[in-house]
């Protein structure tokens, strides 16, 4: 019970309304269009959690992540989205460990639950953007082998995740921006699919709130990098 408590307190008012609408919607979305496909609801409820404790800096958010990786991507399959399965098991979920142990050894004094926000800089920025040109460009073609289903946006989905990724393992504010745009691209590709099967209207609304969470996290983030550099 005190366990429950702390962890109440940890968040404020603000987050725990945040975290606690988009666990009621995606139920509430999950119950009226889907009812059957618990994975769906199960992946949307740990990813929902995952990015309110990502928002915090805490590394708890990266451990779900992984776990969120492993299920969307087989959510993804049954769609025969190979894009975003690969993307997630070859790249997130691989990026999430990365960062994880990243966030575990540059804690911000010592504190664990909030890790060190990092600022990268013009040269690392140019080769983020070389690299990720390359990562797209080898995935468009391993895309179009598998057949994916609308490969542009799925190509560009890979695009906004490893920049994602990447500005993740580095604390960078931005690897919430980052995540906002691939929830736009993400929300494209599952309106498509849910014009063939109204059931993934649920996923629509996952995305929908894990981009209201994702801009809360930038803000959150630039809050932190203030108040780590001694800012009010």
């Amino acid at each position: 019970m005190k366990k429950l408590t702390s962890l109440i307190k940890y968040f404020s008012k603000g987050e725990l309304i945040l975290w606690c609408s988009s666990v009621v919607l995606i139920i509430t979305f999950f119950l009226i269009f889907d009812g059957e496909n618990y994975l769906t609801l199960t992946a949307s409820v740990i990813g929902a959690t995952a990015l309110i404790f990502n928002a915090k800096g805490n590394p708890i958010g990266q451990a779900l992540i992984i776990i969120f990786s492993i299920l969307y991507a087989i959510i993804s399959y049954s769609f025969a989205y190979y894009g975003e399965m690969i993307t997630y098991l070859g790249m997130s979920m691989p990026m999430a460990i990365v960062a994880l142990i990243s966030w575990l050894r540059n804690p911000y004094n010592g504190n664990r639950s909030e890790v060190k926000v990092n600022r990268i800089k013009g040269k690392e920025v140019a080769f983020m953007l070389v690299l990720t040109a390359v990562v797209t460009f080898v995935f468009y073609f391993i895309l179009k082998a598998f057949g994916t289903a609308n490969l542009i946006p799925s190509t560009v989905s890979v695009t906004t995740s490893f920049i994602a990724a990447y500005l993740t393992f580095r604390r960078s504010p931005f690897f919430a921006l980052a995540y906002a745009s691939n929830d736009v691209i993400l929300l494209i590709l599952w309106t498509m699919a849910t014009l063939t099967d109204i059931s993934y209207l649920s996923v629509i609304i996952c995305f929908v709130m894990f981009l209201i969470n994702d801009i809360y996290g930038f803000i959150n983030w630039t809050r932190m990098q203030k108040r780590q550099n001694g800012g009010a």
